[in-house]
């Protein structure tokens, strides 16, 4: 037969600590996830009104391949070129 071991929290007993340690590490790179595809989707936000302003045609297939980027890298890129492109569809070919 197993001993019972009640628990009672806020004793700091290692398995709690280890449970809590664990948690604020995952909230936190839930977090750190979350603000980057928060800046993703800023940075594409950016990329559509600098291609709007310059009166380029966007199709749906544009608007969406670069909403759905999280490449912060890449949209970063896109955001660079959208001023000078001749096409909307030239921000996807390599330079």
């Amino acid at each position: 037969m197993q001993n019972v071991v009640t628990h009672f929290p806020g004793h700091r007993t290692l398995f709690e600590e280890k449970y809590l340690e664990g948690k604020a590490e995952g909230m936190a790179e839930g977090k750190a996830e979350g603000e980057a595809e928060g800046e993703a989707r800023g940075e594409a936000k950016g990329v559509l009104p600098v291609l709007e302003v310059r009166g380029l045609p966007l199709t749906d297939d544009v608007r969406q391949r670069i909403a759905g980027c999280t490449d912060l890298d890449r949209l970063n890129d896109w955001l660079d070129r959208s001023g000078t492109v001749e096409r909307a569809e030239d921000l996807f070919t390599e330079q």
